[in-house]
């Protein structure tokens, strides 16, 4: 018995040694936080769309370029893509940050809705997103050299997730292919850790060309592109009874003419298709082209489209995703304060489906996989490398994504406290992986299974260079 005394002291000293440094990356984290929440707040002014973050690209270069990471400009042929590196031997952990706001909605953080919409706002919290990561990635950076330990922490600045697929051509152009691992989270309303699920999806404009003419005096030397959008939606809308429960169609016009009484010439329409696998999507968006066709045919227009997004579904790897649910316990969530509750109290009450206010200080149960809601191109790095993701409460709890109340939150004290848990979750995380060669193994012998044997990666949104215009 007191034989093994000296190797249960050991033990013991190697649980206190690790306790220590999560402790200390936390504790450097808080220490920090009105830096983040400055950086943060600015991104959140600026509210950039995708592939337009110039600025807000910027910033995040400049902060993790002051603290000696190597910084890359402009990769996979994207502008406002980057990646900041620290280290040069041993395993690779990356951290994906992203920093684009949303189009037409209202960049204000009030309690009450503003009557008109703004040119774009931060309505899913991407400058909480990419100011978190930039944070972890800096406090792992910490930790490697105070312990010289071997290991090289990289941050992506993935610009464009909102449509533009920007970790698609990322991943097409293998910048993820020597990393062991990949850490992300994203704004939400709750603590989750839970193994995630996102749709695939793939979009384009559908654009039509016909002629123009007086709409009273000469309509019939007229052909109508508009006609030919609405032909291709009612057709659209018909094959919904035709596709499998769970798969979604949605799109808006985008272009249908600028007077009633001409004939319009040109109509755009932008269209998504989605599904919790990526063949049935691919099924779809054919299906989707034929409707287009159809509508020219019948209308004696020419239409054209254009791919804008394509992404994956995401693949959960369990293994990193305990390690991320443990550690987002460990570091916990958080209270309001007074102020900020009142200011949660208003903007609950116009929520259809508001939650418990002191919810932002559960961590929910964990689960094995979660409900696919919305689409991410985090989906595709997933099939590249063991990846795994978290979300925390930055906005009041029930808020949902893309929302008015997502915006004002974001722009309030409360979503920065929600950001530092993130923050700290992933430095820690990160610091757990470099730690643990044989977590990381197993991680990538379990995405090696879950992709499948046969397993080649083909890119949804093919061989089309970056859509770098599709917000202007």
């Amino acid at each position: 018995m007191y034989k093994k005394l000296p190797l249960l002291l050991l033990f013991l000293s190697s649980i206190s040694i690790q306790a220590q440094s999560s402790s200390k990356a936390i504790k450097q984290l808080e220490d920090n936080k009105e830096t983040y929440a400055n950086i943060a707040q600015q991104i959140w002014d600026w509210a950039e769309m995708g592939y337009l973050e110039e600025k807000s690209s910027a910033l995040l270069q400049e902060t993790l370029a002051a603290e000696g990471f190597k910084i890359t400009k402009g990769i996979a042929g994207i502008p406002t893509a980057f990646m900041a590196e620290y280290g040069s031997s041993g395993p690779v952990i990356g951290i994906l940050g992203e920093y684009d706001a949303l189009p037409g909605l209202s960049q204000k953080a009030v309690s009450h809705q503003e009557t008109a919409g703004g040119n774009a706002g931060h309505a899913c919290g991407h400058h909480l997103f990419g100011t978190a990561s930039t944070a972890a990635a800096i406090t792992v950076k910490n930790w490697l050299k105070d312990n010289k330990k071997e290991g090289r922490i990289r941050f992506y600045g993935c610009p464009a997730e909102e449509g533009g697929s920007g970790k698609v051509y990322m991943t097409r152009e293998g910048v993820f292919d020597d990393v062991d691992a990949v850490l992300h989270w994203h704004p939400g309303n709750q603590n989750n850790a839970s193994a995630g699920a996102a749709l695939a999806n793939k979009s384009a404009k559908f654009r039509f060309y016909g002629v123009s003419a007086h709409a009273a005096a000469a309509p019939w030397e007229g052909k109508s592109a508009l006609d030919a959008v609405e032909g291709m939606n009612v057709m659209v809308n018909m094959l919904r009874e035709h596709i499998p429960d769970g798969s979604r169609i949605h799109y808006v016009i985008t272009q249908g003419g600028k007077a009633p009484n001409v004939v319009p010439n040109f109509a755009e329409v932008y269209y998504y298709a989605r599904d919790k696998n990526r063949d049935v999507v691919m099924d779809i968006f054919e299906k989707i082209i034929n409707a287009a066709k159809g509508a020219a045919l019948g209308t004696g227009t020419t239409m054209e489209y254009e791919l804008i997004g394509g992404t994956h579904e995401l693949l959960p790897n369990l293994t990193l995703q305990k390690l991320m649910y443990d550690n987002l316990v460990e570091v916990g969530g958080f209270q309001y304060t007074e102020d900020e509750s009142a200011f949660a109290e208003e903007i609950s009450k116009t929520l259809s489906n508001p939650k418990d206010l002191n919810s932002t200080n559960v961590i929910q149960p964990f689960k094995e996989v979660g409900k696919a809601g919305g689409s991410t191109d985090v989906g595709d790095v997933s099939f590249a490398v063991p990846t795994a993701g978290l979300s925390t409460a930055t906005w009041v709890p029930g808020t949902p994504a893309h929302s008015w109340q997502a915006v004002a939150a974001g722009g309030m004290s409360i979503s920065k406290k929600g950001m530092m848990v993130a923050a700290k979750t992933l430095g820690i995380t990160a610091i757990d992986l470099f730690k643990s060669p044989k977590t990381i193994e197993k991680a990538k012998q379990e995405l090696i299974e879950r992709r499948g044997a046969n397993f080649k990666y083909i890119p949804l949104i093919g061989n089309r260079k970056p859509a770098l215009d599709y917000r202007k």
